[in-house]
């Protein structure tokens, strides 16, 4: 059983690829399913309380999830002012005389835009399991990837006994693609992630590799258009490939 739900945006989505820096960011497409389990674990704990989300988390962890993509997404390119802490320590850059820790720089940053609202979808190996618990999360989720990409949940989250062909589940190997499709490395629990190794109030560190994992998936989408300060990618729909195309399908 799948909790199907869809989102509009609110504001543009942008969230770090894990291997890019911090002066030099490239933004994934979509969220990813590690950032959607940590927003609905953050609304539980909001919603909930800490003690009831300790004992969600297990679930959470292992949900299945998927992504329905808009028509067409568009990550726009810039350069930002940013404020960090210097590398020497404080120092007095004005001649003021006051001594500041931090200072500015410029940075790379991407933000995404979607035509038209995307759709999540959520799954757990027990059917009836968290079946009220997921849709009352999903309503109180309001962004996902850094802070300041809001969404809006348009309409109350549904059940479906199984997912068509515009959905791509992120939490499994793929057996089937889009040759000419959208490569992402996508971050997810580990089966072993426990709740104390992601509050941040612990002090214990999670291993990427082993409780964050990296898992490649390729989106159903192609890059049409690029530009200066832009990069413009479609979604490829199976209806558009003809039965036998080898040069489009991989399995």
């Amino acid at each position: 059983m799948w909790y199907v739900a869809a989102y509009q945006q609110t504001a543009l989505f942008s969230l770090r690829q894990s291997l890019s820096t911090s002066s030099g960011e490239t933004t994934l497409l979509i969220p990813t399913p590690f950032a959607l389990k940590m927003a609905l674990l953050d609304a539980a704990i909001r919603t909930q309380g800490k003690e009831q989300a300790t004992l969600l988390f297990p679930i959470l962890r292992d949900l299945q999830v998927a992504v329905r993509l808009p028509e067409q997404m568009v990550i726009i390119k810039s350069f930002l002012k940013i404020v960090r802490p210097k590398k020497h320590g404080s120092s007095d850059d004005t001649g003021s005389g006051l001594q500041t820790p931090l200072g500015s720089s410029i940075a790379n940053r991407e933000f995404v835009f979607y035509s038209e609202p995307f759709g999540l979808a959520l799954s757990t190996q027990d059917s009836n399991s968290l079946s009220y618990e997921l849709v009352q999360l999903l309503a109180q989720i309001n962004y996902i990837g850094k802070r300041g990409s809001f969404i809006q949940l348009l309409s109350v989250p549904q059940q479906q006994e199984r997912l068509d062909e515009q959905w791509t589940v992120l939490t499994t190997p793929q057996t089937r693609f889009f040759m000419d499709g959208t490569l992402q490395m996508l971050d997810d629990c580990g089966a072993k992630l426990r709740f104390e190794q992601v509050d941040v109030t612990s002090g214990i560190r999670l291993v990427v590799g082993k409780d964050r994992i990296q898992r490649a998936i390729v989106l159903p989408c192609r890059q049409v258009q690029y530009g200066r300060g832009f990069t413009l990618f479609q979604h490829i729909h199976a209806s558009e490939i003809r039965e036998g195309d080898s040069a489009t399908w991989q399995s």
